[in-house]
């Protein structure tokens, strides 16, 4: 990996599910982020539009704003199409396309795509040798676009210190930042995701929360990280503990949302990645507080 990539994420981007908007309307978020001073959006990949289409389209619309995927599933794409993917991206936005790559949950590989799912460490070794010996004929990009993998225990974040550029842990507090730095070490990218919530009656903000969280303290890749700081059965039971919510969503207001991601920056992220749910609990992100939140409004600059 070239450890001189000419790319600036910036210390806050945004992590964003987009499948609720029309292209128009994508292309007026992508234009606002870049115009309130994020460094970068990271887009997921599940079972809406394809991450990489999205990125090629939205970014002709953008001047500096990197794209990144968020992650993107490797039982997707076989090596070589990932490769080509990436290279191509890296040609067409020099500078400006992060490749995230993660194991993804067993019931989104086996049930919804038909994949036999691996061991992570086992899938996502093979997976990165695979890609190291891809062929492209392709034209080759003038700037690489470095990979970063979504890890989150110790064996993955190693692999993502050892093979790629860095990690996107999805879903921790800021003690798994703190922790996960500790193995990364001083170098590779640690890009926490940080979903949060505009809400500051608890009962209110805890029931929008747990809605959100439903669907992933389920899961056993996430619970077992989860479990590593301290949290049992009894916080995964009835939506997630108010502890379990706490942690995981910065509820409140402004202040205090912005004194969570200070927490994560202070604990070694690079990068961290705000996912805003919207306080009414529809779809798509809160553009109020991405705007309040925006780095040129709290460096001081003009508003767009």
């Amino acid at each position: 990996m070239n450890e001189r990539e000419p790319i600036i994420l910036g210390r806050v981007g945004v992590w964003a599910w987009l499948d609720a908007f029309d292209h128009g309307q994508c292309v007026d978020f992508v234009r606002k982020l870049e115009a309130w001073g994020y460094g970068a959006l990271w887009s997921p990949e599940a079972v809406g539009r394809d991450p990489f289409a999205l990125i090629a389209s939205l970014a002709g619309h953008t001047q500096k704003l990197v794209f990144a995927t968020g992650i993107a599933n490797i039982y997707a794409r076989d090596a070589v199409t990932m490769k080509a993917t990436q290279k191509t991206l890296a040609e067409l936005l020099p500078g400006r396309f992060v490749l995230g790559l993660g194991v993804s949950h067993q019931h989104l590989v086996t049930k919804l795509r038909g994949h036999e799912y691996k061991a992570p460490m086992t899938a996502m070794r093979e997976y990165l040798d695979a890609l190291d010996k891809a062929l492209y004929l392709g034209k080759e990009p003038t700037v690489e676009a470095p990979i970063v993998l979504g890890a989150l225990r110790k064996p993955m974040l190693e692999l993502a210190r050892d093979r790629a550029r860095g990690a996107h842990p999805y879903l921790v507090p800021p003690e798994h930042t703190r922790r996960a730095r500790e193995i990364l070490g001083p170098s590779a990218w640690l890009c926490p995701e940080q979903m949060v919530l505009h809400e500051t009656d608890p009962v209110k903000a805890r029931t929008l929360a747990r809605k959100q969280l439903a669907v992933y303290i389920r899961l056993p890749n996430y619970q077992r990280n989860l479990r590593d700081f301290g949290f049992t059965d009894e916080d995964f039971a009835q939506g997630g503990s108010d502890r379990l919510v706490d942690a995981l969503i910065a509820w409140g207001d402004v202040s205090a949302i912005a004194a969570r991601i200070d927490e994560h920056q202070q604990a070694g992220a690079d990068h961290v990645c705000i996912q805003a749910l919207r306080a009414d609990g529809g779809a798509g992100p809160d553009l109020d507080l991405l705007e309040a939140l925006a780095p040129r409004r709290s460096a001081g600059g003009s508003e767009p």
